[in-house]
């Protein structure tokens, strides 16, 4: 991207597909109304891997940064100027931010938003953890992991070539990774951190299975919300961390990074997700 003239309404916007039920411009509008910024815009877009080279081709001086989520995170790599060590990491990026000078920059605040997010329930450091699952959101998870988990990480999984995988990002992030068979998932739910990383409905029939005295539990889910895991573990006095917070914290970071003002207001933009989601 060369360098040009910027305007003074600024524009950013989430890209991916399917997009409709993505909160992301919920959480930035609220965050630019509190901020001040009623010159700055945040849309989305129904972009597949095809289309984005397309689209950013078209992309002008206005625009500050974009949200990328699936199929997005690794296809806009290539046409990217710079991309982040913590995006590197994981080969995904979902926060692209846009320079004075034209350059665009990649980053990844999945990772660190997971950090915060269970660091505001007072999870700082556990000695193992468990995953369920081995989708893109899993890696995301383990690079997670390997800044607060000073031991072994068993991930659940259904298939030998998701295991393999699994122990191979573990290798690349440091993480002490074991893979068993989604069959023993059950076993998972002892861990003093879970993450479930399925798609909804996956980790439904585990529901029976929560122990007396859970520890906590990462759902990355947000809606349908509380999963049937998450509600059994809340009702079990286990502390529960839900996917609108992951995607509240990594949204405060995409919008320091693209709008240059900090702190972002995490309680204006939690307020505003949680209002849209009771909504729908």
């Amino acid at each position: 991207m060369t360098a040009r003239a910027r305007t003074d309404a600024r524009r950013a916007a989430v890209l991916g597909s399917p997009i409709a039920h993505s909160l992301s411009p919920v959480l930035h509008r609220a965050a630019y109304t509190e901020l001040g910024l009623g010159d700055w815009s945040y849309d989305r877009f129904e972009v597949d891997e095809e289309a984005l080279p397309g689209f950013f081709a078209e992309l002008g001086p206005e625009w500050a940064g974009l949200s990328l989520t699936m199929p997005l995170k690794r296809a806009v790599m290539p046409l990217l100027d710079e991309i982040s060590d913590t995006a590197a990491s994981v080969e995904a990026v979902n926060t692209v931010v846009f320079g004075a000078d034209g350059r665009s920059v990649g980053d990844n605040t999945d990772i660190p938003g997971m950090v915060a997010a269970l660091r505001e329930r007072g999870i700082e450091e556990v000695d193992s953890a468990a995953i369920l699952g081995a989708g893109a959101t899993a890696s995301s998870a383990l690079a997670a992991l390997a800044r607060i988990c000073t031991g072994e990480v068993v991930a659940y999984v259904r298939s030998e070539g998701r295991a393999a995988e699994m122990r191979q990002w573990g290798e690349r992030l440091d993480v002490e990774v074991r893979t068993a068979d989604w069959a023993d998932a059950e076993q998972a739910l002892r861990a003093p951190l879970v993450i479930a990383t399925t798609p909804a409905g996956t980790t439904d029939a585990l529901a029976a299975a929560v122990p007396e005295r859970p520890a906590t539990l990462f759902d990355v889910l947000y809606d349908p919300w509380p999963t049937d895991l998450a509600a059994r573990w809340s009702a079990y006095g286990g502390a529960v961390v839900s996917g609108l917070d992951l995607l509240l914290h990594q949204a405060v970071l995409q919008v320091e990074q693209m709008t240059g003002r900090s702190p972002a207001p995490l309680d204006a933009m939690r307020k505003a997700g949680e209002h849209a989601l009771a909504a729908r």
